[in-house]
């Protein structure tokens, strides 16, 4: 497999989720993003500071897919959800049966590897 270029405010991130400190970006209104950021995506602020994200979310919406592409399809299915974080929502791969997962459920975010790539990427547990 092969593995992408690092992206340092991205991967920044992924090492910091993996090393249990998590963070997203807040500008001085109080706004929340994710790196890779030098200004705040709502205000135009470029005084961004890393604060400590949550250590679990909220699903506030997913989707399973169960036919994927054809360099996909042998993963097929696998749940994509947007998890409320309170500052940020974060969007990525749910590690759990697709008909365990519902609107709601509390889970916690990971970082696991993408088996067709091999690059890293944001994955959520149920808690």
């Amino acid at each position: 497999m092969r593995s992408k270029a690092r992206d340092d405010g991205y991967d920044d991130l992924l090492d910091a989720v993996e090393e249990g400190e998590p963070y997203y970006l807040a500008c001085a209104n109080g706004h929340g993003s994710l790196p890779p950021r030098r200004t705040c995506p709502h205000c135009g602020g470029v005084d961004l500071s890393e604060e400590p994200l949550p250590d679990s979310g909220t699903v506030e919406t997913f989707t399973t897919t169960q036919v994927a592409a054809p360099s996909f399809s042998s993963k097929a299915p696998y749940t994509t959800a947007v998890v409320d974080f309170g500052p940020v929502r974060v969007t990525g791969i749910v590690r759990a049966d697709a008909e365990d997962i519902e609107v709601g459920m509390r889970v916690g975010l990971a970082v696991g590897r993408n088996t067709m790539t091999g690059n890293r990427m944001l994955t959520f547990h149920p808690r």
